[in-house]
Parts: C-alpha cells; structure tokens; sequence
C-alpha cells in the first residue's frame, strides 16, 4: 500500500457536486492499493498512521499523533498512487491492484484504522471525487508498506 498523508485543519470530499464526507483537524489519507498487497499490509499501515507523531506539542514539536488530539481520518482511495511513469506519455497502472482486490482492502483499511480508535469518513472507491482541504504546515508524508 501508498499513502500520502497530509495533516490538515479540515478535509472534505465531494462527489457529484454534493457534499460526502467531511473531517475538522487530522488527516487526509490517499490510500493506493499494490496488486501484491494483503490484510497484514492495511493492519500494519493503519496502526502506524494511528500513531504517527505530526502534530505538535506545547513546544511546536512533532510529538502527538492522531490518536492522542482525538483528531480524525479522511481515506480517499486513489489507485493512480502506483501510476509508472517511466516510459512513454501515459502512466501504466499495472501495479495497482485489480478494482475487486483494492476495494476490499481500502475498506479494510478502513475499518482497521478506526479499529485503532480513529474516527474515519471515508470517500467512495471507484468514484470520482473532488477534494478539498486545508494542509496544515504543510505537513505531507509518503509512506509505503513494501
């Protein structure tokens, strides 16, 4: 799995012009789903994300993760992550996981993530959606299971 994570101050995701989810402090997940990839691999990343350290401290350090401002998460699935672009003008997909496969695993994703006690909205796979955020810092990382 891909995730670019952005810590943001609200996030909202739109889908046929109406409103669907939407999220105050915490974060934006875009979630890519590998062809390879497996239930440990959602486990694993839903754990880190819960735990990660990017919010600040009273000092302005990157010292509290999600779990502890009682912030929330917005999972947008985004298959084009593991677009290549290597070759040629158009990006080859061949590595994102078959639609069937990465909407399980997004949803399991999901719900992992809320196991670990995080409130999650989430956008609709397949769709095409809008999204609107508010990145605080910026702080945007890239993180990867593989």
């Amino acid at each position: 799995m891909r995730a670019v994570i952005q810590r943001v101050g609200w996030a909202e995701v739109w889908i046929d012009g109406q409103l669907h989810a939407r999220i105050e402090q915490g974060v934006l997940v875009l979630l890519g789903v590998h062809r390879d990839d497996t239930e440990d691999d959602a486990r694993w990343l839903a754990q880190k994300i819960a735990h990660l350290r990017i919010f600040e401290d009273e000092e302005g350090k990157l010292n509290r993760a999600l779990l502890e401002i009682g912030g929330d998460a917005l999972v947008v699935s985004n298959f084009t992550l593991y677009g290549d672009c290597r070759k040629g003008r158009r990006p080859s997909f061949t590595e994102s996981a078959p639609f069937e496969q990465g909407r399980v695993l997004y949803e399991t994703f999901c719900q992992l993530l809320a196991t670990e006690g995080i409130p999650v909205q989430r956008g609709v796979y397949g769709a095409t959606m809008q999204v609107r955020l508010q990145n605080e810092g910026p702080v945007t990382l890239i993180m990867e299971t593989r």
